[in-house]
């Protein structure tokens, strides 16, 4: 197969650190069955859901949508629902009885207790901080593709992303700094703190109106880095010819659809998905020299 023309990156979990692991973080520290909160939100109907909306940009970040968010992750249906999957595929300690099948979920549903609290509030600004900080070996081999890899393609990113309001204050009552927070190493030294410098294209979703994983936000994307691409004399950019990073299945799983390759980026395992698109684009990406 032909490298690709464009590399399109997401953002949060792919070359920034995840704020799925300040989720996880807050469920271990307030005893919350792992995988509850990202199932809260992503079970938020795609129209209505807090969380959804905020990143469409269809509301503000203020303390209605606070309260929004708190009820979307509080909702005693999406708790059952979770806890007895949970459960079932023996998660906890609940005793889910001899049986299989409905009398197995029945003896569970029994034993679901209640919804557990989380501070909405301060889980959204850890979620904020935690992902300010550059995941070391993804931004080195993003770096390197604008660099060494200079004029082969295109370089995008394609973020659901929250629209932050000018002097917004976090839980903690500072004024939050959105910039990425580099290390302090010679590595960083005079690199920009916005995010969307370190692309030729960069969308994010509370711009755009539309969120990953609508097929409508992959079909933009890739008619941006055809645009730019033609401008540099690259040529037509087809989804085919797009390769698309991601930490979440469903967002890949609509990328394929739409036509683009694909490589998940797993949390922990950013070093493994580079080797990987290292394969894909027949340069090195980290040490060594060029195999173009």
């Amino acid at each position: 197969m032909a490298p690709p023309k464009a590399i399109l990156f997401d953002v949060g979990g792919v070359v920034v650190l995840s704020p799925f692991q300040a989720i996880l973080d807050y469920e271990v520290e307030n005893h919350i069955p792992p995988g509850y909160i990202n199932h809260a939100i992503q079970r938020g109907p795609p129209d209505t859901g807090a969380w959804q909306r905020l990143e469409r940009g269809d509301c503000p970040l203020d303390d209605a949508w606070f309260a929004a968010f708190q009820t979307q992750l509080q909702r005693p249906p999406v708790w059952r629902e979770y806890w007895i999957r949970f459960h079932a595929r023996g998660g906890g300690h609940a005793d889910p009885g001899s049986n299989g099948g409905d009398d197995a979920t029945a003896e569970l549903d029994a034993q679901v207790p209640p919804v557990p609290h989380i501070a909405a509030s301060a889980l959204f600004w850890r979620m904020m901080r935690y992902s300010r900080r550059p995941d070391a070996h993804m931004y080195a081999a993003l770096k390197r593709l604008r660099s060494v890899g200079a004029g082969r393609w295109v370089v995008g990113a394609l973020s659901n992303t929250v629209a932050f309001p000018p002097g917004v204050r976090d839980d903690g009552g500072a004024v939050f700094d959105a910039g990425v927070e580099f290390p302090r190493a010679a590595g960083y030294r005079g690199d920009s703190r916005d995010v969307a410098d370190w692309f030729d294209v960069y969308l994010g979703s509370a711009r755009m109106g539309v969120r990953k994983p609508d097929p409508e936000a992959y079909r933009l994307s890739v008619r941006e880095l055809s645009r730019v691409a033609e401008a540099r004399g690259l040529g037509r950019v087809e989804a085919r010819d797009v390769l698309f990073l991601d930490d979440i299945g469903v967002n890949l799983k609509v990328a394929r659809q739409v036509g683009m390759r694909t490589i998940k980026v797993d949390l922990g395992g950013t070093r493994e998905a580079v080797r990987k698109l290292e394969a894909e684009v027949g340069m090195s990406l980290t040490e060594g020299k060029s195999r173009l």
